[in-house]
């Protein structure tokens, strides 16, 4: 079943909802002996990207837009530039209350298509080993994968800690 929702781009009063679902996505991703680790990614994604989402993605020659139904934000992402021919898909969440609706699926095509827009003729995007779900959305979305690197350091994109990463890229047609 697929879940009906509108895809706009972020607006100032989406702030708070957008900061609850980053918390509760990664709260609930994270495995009890990573529960520091994970609290560390969390604030200082808060303080470098999430709490300032408009100049964040300004900064990258991007833009974040919010999955809503009604006034309910269920899913949100993100686009930065990667280089001159390429995209970066950031900050994929989707509500788990929603999940395995098809919206995430829909917030991919958008940002595709985004792309596309600007012609820009890659998606580039990655994943920790620990995000399951989003792993089989990538490549049955097409996505090939292009590496693997075990991240150590913590940092606004990763949490570090050992945990594996995977680097995907898409060839927009």
């Amino acid at each position: 079943m697929e879940t009906e929702i509108t895809i706009r781009q972020f607006a100032d009063d989406d702030a708070p909802r957008v900061r609850e679902l980053f918390i509760t996505v990664n709260r609930l991703l994270s495995p009890p002996d990573l529960r520091d680790a994970f609290e560390a990614y969390i604030e200082r994604a808060l303080v470098e990207e999430i709490n300032r989402i408009p100049a964040y993605y300004g900064e990258k020659d991007g833009g974040f837009w919010v999955g809503v139904r009604g006034n309910k934000v269920l899913g949100t992402f993100g686009l930065e530039r990667a280089s001159a021919d390429a995209m970066e898909l950031r900050r994929m969440y989707v509500d788990p209350s929603v999940q395995r609706q098809g919206i995430a699926r829909r917030m991919l095509q958008y940002a595709e298509n985004e792309c596309r827009r600007r012609n820009i003729s890659r998606l580039e995007l990655s994943t920790a080993e620990i995000q399951t779900a989003a792993l089989a959305l990538y490549r049955n979305a097409g996505y090939e994968l292009v590496r693997t690197e075990t991240a150590d350091l913590l940092t606004n994109k990763t949490v570090g800690s050992g945990l594996r990463r995977y680097f995907f890229e898409k060839v927009l047609g």
